[in-house]
């Protein structure tokens, strides 16, 4: 038997989706800077005292999102069926060149400013990179007992967030596809040849 939820709770679940959903948004579009509560509260549609009912920061509301975001790419690595090599490095590249890459981003920069979000973001950005690895390394079928096979793995990570930071800036998606096609040869290459 499943868990039953009161229409409160639903409506108070589907009102703090609007706002982490809300908060990358800002994120995305406006920086650190131009995203405050009460933005994210008008673009979700919430009160300010809503808003600060599910996150009583600022801090609180931004570090959730990034969570929220880590969640949303861990997901949707997982979703990637079982396929070639080159699908994989390739659909690793796009969850790094997307809107939820350029809220990550922004967070990262304003924790380097902002003393109160630095450990929380840090601490949050090392787990979210252990789980981007634990699971290409599945999705590539790697074997990482093989000497040079994590490094592989781990250069093709840096590689795509490389990318994506480029793509803050231009929108390169013909050298783009040239990149992740040699990269994709590369990793099928050392991957192959190490089992």
């Amino acid at each position: 038997m499943g868990v039953v939820t009161s229409p409160k709770q639903d409506r108070s679940r589907a009102t703090r989706q609007r706002l982490l959903e809300a908060a990358v948004g800002c994120l995305a579009e406006h920086g650190w800077a131009g995203s405050t509560v009460s933005a994210v509260a008008e673009r979700a549609g919430v009160s300010r005292g809503a808003t600060q009912h599910h996150f009583p920061t600022r801090e609180d509301l931004f570090t959730a999102a990034v969570e929220y975001v880590a969640e949303e790419r861990s997901s949707a690595l997982r979703a990637l069926p079982s396929q070639d090599r080159r699908t994989v490095v390739a659909a690793l590249v796009d969850l790094y060149t997307g809107p939820l890459f350029r809220a990550a981003l922004h967070l990262w920069v304003a924790a380097s400013n902002e003393p109160q979000l630095h450990a929380r973001v840090t601490e949050l950005e090392a787990r979210v990179g252990r789980e981007s690895h634990r699971i290409a390394v599945e999705l590539l079928r790697a074997d990482e007992s093989v000497d040079g096979v994590r490094e592989t793995v781990q250069g093709l990570l840096d590689m795509a967030r490389g990318l994506g930071l480029a793509n803050l800036l231009t929108d390169d998606t013909t050298r783009r596809d040239r990149v992740v096609a040699q990269w994709a040869r590369l990793v099928e290459e050392s991957l192959s040849s190490s089992s």
